[in-house]
């Protein structure tokens, strides 16, 4: 799979979050056929919801799409790494791939604060960093900028 495409989509899906007025994470995920079967950004601040994550509504959406929670052959792409809540949802979707843009040095699940990736669970995913990482520190960067006085 070409994952700058994929990536660039996840993206695009940042940049709406950003106009929304959230912070710009977009994901998406991609079946063994390269289709994408979800879709999601960052949706905390419009649905007041802790939850409403960009791999948990990507997750969701695949889940349907499938008729299974089983994601298994999939790929997730998530323009920022993501944090323990979306790591577990990742972990229990038993999604195989996780490809990631910019580290989250605050919250970061795969590696930056802890890895549940390489914990004893059944399911472990593999990582791939830094995809476009610097496409999405810029938009990360830009749209915290505008929230500062």
């Amino acid at each position: 799979m070409d994952h700058e495409h994929y990536m660039r989509l996840a993206l695009s899906l940042a940049e709406a979050s950003a106009e929304n007025g959230d912070v710009p994470v977009g994901c998406v995920i991609a079946d063994a056929d390269g289709t994408v079967i979800g879709r999601g950004r960052n949706r905390r601040e419009a649905d007041c919801d802790a939850t409403a994550h960009a791999e948990i509504e990507a997750i969701r959406e695949a889940c349907r799409v499938r008729g299974s929670w089983r994601l298994d052959g999939c790929v997730l792409y998530v323009t920022l790494e993501p944090c323990p809540m979306c790591a577990g949802a990742i972990i229990n979707a038993r999604i195989p791939r996780v490809v990631f843009g910019a580290r989250e040095e605050s919250t970061g699940a795969c590696g930056s604060i802890l890895d549940l990736f390489s914990e004893n669970f059944r399911h472990r995913p593999s990582v791939y960093a830094g995809v476009c990482a610097d496409d999405s520190r810029r938009l990360l960067a830009r749209f915290f900028q505008s929230r500062r006085p």
